[in-house]
C-alpha cells in the first residue's frame, strides 16, 4: 500500500515537473511570437488605409510564393536542424549539423539567384526581384532561428522572431507612410526586418560562427539529416496546396481585389495560428524529451485536453473582441473582410488539433508516414475549390478549408494510435460544441454589449468543463505568481 501510494506520487511529482517546464516554454515562446504579431496584426490596418486592395492581393499572392518555395529553397532543414541539434550531445557532432546547414543555404541561395536571372531574361514578372530577396530572408530567418533553438538558446530564437517583426513595423511606416512606395515598401520592409533582425542577434550569440567549420566534412551527418527532411519536401507542396493555394483560385476566379479582402481576413486570423504556434512549439521540445517516458501516453492525453480547452478559450475571445472593434480598425473598403473571420478562425483551430498529433512522426524519426495524410488532404483541397469556389465564391474556399483539416485530423488521430494512445475525456467535448454553437451569435447578435456577454459565458463554460489536472496546468503560471506576490 504504501509503495503504491509512493509510486502515484512521484508519478504525480514527475508529471507536474514536466507541466511546469512546459508551462514556462510557453512563456518563453509566448514573448517572441505575441511580441512579433501584436507589431503584425497593427501593420494590417495601416496596410489597408495606404495601399489598394489589388496591390495589397498581389503582395499577399507573393508570399504565397514564398511559402511554396522556401521549402525547396531550404530542403526543409529548418525541421532537420532543429531535430537533431536538440538530442545531439556531442560538439563536433554538433559542428557538423550546423556546417551542413549553412553549406547547403549558401548552395541553394546561388541556384535560386541562378533561376531568377533566367525567368527575368524570358519573362516580365512583377517585383521578381523583391520577391527573391523576400524568399531567401525568409528560408534564412527560418533556419537559423530553429538552429538557435536546436542549441538550446530560446532566447535568441525569440529575440529574432521579435526584432524582425519590429523592423518589419518601423520599415514599413517609413517606407509605405512616410515614403508612399505602397507595395514595394512592403517587400522592402519584410527583406531588410528579416535579414538586420538576424545579424544582429548573431552578432551576439555568434552561435553559427562558433559551430560552422568549413574545413569539417559534414557527409557523415548530411545523409542522416536529408533522410529526415527529404520526405517532408512533397508533403511541403502538399501542405502549400492545402494551406495557400486558396489565394490562387481566388485570384484566377474572383480577382486581385477580392484576395486583397481575404488576405486582410487571414491576416486576423493568422493570430489563432500564432497562439497554436507557441503551444506547439513548447509542445514540439517537451514530447521529443519526453516521448520514451513509462507514462508517456497519460501525460500526451492531458496536454492534449489542456490544448483543446485553450483553443476554445482563443477562438471565442478572440473573434468576438475582433467583431466588436473591427469598424475602427479596418478601412471602409474591407469591411467584407469580417465575415469571413470566424469559419476561417475554426479552420485554424482544427489545423492545430491535427498539428499536435505531428509529434508523433517527428519524436520516432518516421517522417515519410506524414505523406499519406498530407496527399490525401492537399487533393481534397484542390478538387473543392475548383468544385465550389464558383458557386460559393470566397466561402467555397472555406467550406473547403475546413473540410480539408477535418479529414487530416481524423485521419492523424488514428495513426498516431501506432505512437500513442491518447484517452480523452467526455468534458473535452464542451469547448467542442461551445466552438460551434459560437457562430450562430457571431453572425445574428448585434451591439457591443451582447456580443461582450455572450463571449464571457462562452469562456465561462469552457473553463467550467475543465477537470481539475487541466485548470490546473492552464492556470499554474498564474497561481504561482499570486503565491510569489503573497
Amino acid at each position: 500500500m504504501y509503495l503504491c501510494s509512493r509510486k502515484m506520487s512521484d508519478n504525480k511529482n514527475k508529471t507536474g515537473s514536466r507541466s511546469s517546464k512546459f508551462v514556462k516554454d510557453i512563456g518563453i515562446y509566448a514573448i517572441g511570437n505575441i511580441g512579433s504579431k501584436i507589431i503584425t496584426f497593427l501593420m494590417v490596418p495601416m496596410y489597408t488605409h495606404y495601399v489598394d486592395k489589388s496591390d495589397f492581393g498581389y503582395y499577399d499572392l507573393c508570399f504565397t510564393w514564398c511559402l511554396l518555395l522556401m521549402p525547396f529553397v531550404t530542403l526543409q532543414l529548418r525541421d532537420g536542424a532543429f531535430r537533431f541539434l536538440l538530442d545531439c550531445d556531442n560538439d563536433t557532432r554538433r559542428k557538423r549539423i550546423v556546417t551542413f546547414v549553412s553549406r547547403t543555404l549558401i548552395s541553394t541561395t546561388i541556384l535560386s539567384c541562378l533561376i531568377t536571372a533566367a525567368l527575368a531574361l524570358f519573362t516580365n514578372i512583377q517585383y521578381l526581384g523583391y520577391a527573391l530577396g523576400m524568399l531567401l530572408a525568409m528560408s534564412f530567418q527560418e533556419v537559423y532561428s530553429q538552429v538557435f533553438r536546436g542549441l538550446r538558446n530560446n532566447r535568441a530564437f525569440v529575440t529574432v522572431g521579435i526584432l524582425s517583426a519590429l523592423g518589419i513595423g518601423l520599415f514599413s511606416i517609413f517606407f509605405v507612410v512616410g515614403l508612399g512606395w505602397g507595395i514595394k515598401g512592403i517587400f522592402l520592409a519584410n527583406i531588410l526586418a528579416r535579414v538586420l533582425a538576424l545579424i544582429i542577434v548573431e552578432a551576439r550569440v555568434r552561435l553559427i560562427t562558433r559551430n560552422t567549420r568549413w574545413s569539417i566534412s559534414s557527409r557523415e551527418v548530411a545523409y542522416d539529416i536529408l533522410r529526415y527532411t527529404l520526405p517532408l519536401l512533397p508533403g511541403s507542396l502538399c501542405w502549400w496546396l492545402t494551406g495557400s493555394s486558396d489565394r490562387l483560385f481566388i485570384t484566377h476566379f474572383l480577382g486581385l481585389d477580392v484576395n486583397g479582402v481575404y488576405a486582410v481576413a487571414t491576416r486576423f486570423t493568422g493570430i489563432i495560428y500564432t497562439l497554436a504556434v507557441i503551444y506547439y512549439q513548447a509542445w514540439q521540445e517537451t514530447a521529443i524529451l519526453q516521448y520514451n517516458s513509462p507514462d508517456r501516453d497519460r501525460f500526451f492525453s492531458r496536454m492534449f485536453s489542456s490544448y483543446i480547452t485553450l483553443l476554445g478559450l482563443i477562438l471565442v475571445g478572440y473573434v468576438f473582441l475582433l467583431k466588436v472593434n473591427y469598424g475602427w480598425m479596418v478601412a471602409e473598403q474591407y469591411h467584407e473582410s469580417l465575415n469571413y473571420i470566424y469559419p476561417l478562425g475554426l479552420s485554424a483551430v482544427i489545423f492545430a488539433a491535427a498539428a499536435f498529433f505531428d509529434m508523433g512522426y517527428q519524436c520516432a524519426k518516421d517522417t515519410k508516414r506524414t505523406l499519406p495524410a498530407i496527399v490525401l488532404s492537399a487533393a481534397i483541397n484542390v478538387v473543392l475549390n475548383f468544385l465550389l469556389i464558383k458557386p460559393l465564391g470566397v466561402y467555397g474556399v472555406i467550406v473547403t478549408q475546413l473540410v480539408t483539416y477535418l479529414v487530416l485530423f481524423i485521419y492523424r488521430w488514428h495513426d498516431m494510435r501506432r505512437y500513442f494512445v491518447l484517452k480523452i475525456g467526455k468534458l473535452t467535448a464542451v469547448p467542442v460544441a461551445v466552438m460551434l454553437v459560437s457562430a450562430l451569435p457571431f453572425y445574428h447578435t448585434q451591439g457591443i454589449w451582447l456580443n461582450m456577454l455572450y463571449m464571457i459565458l462562452a469562456l465561462a463554460c469552457i473553463i467550467a468543463s475543465c477537470d481539475k489536472d487541466v485548470r490546473e496546468l492552464i492556470l499554474s503560471k498564474f497561481t504561482k505568481s499570486s503565491a510569489t506576490t503573497k
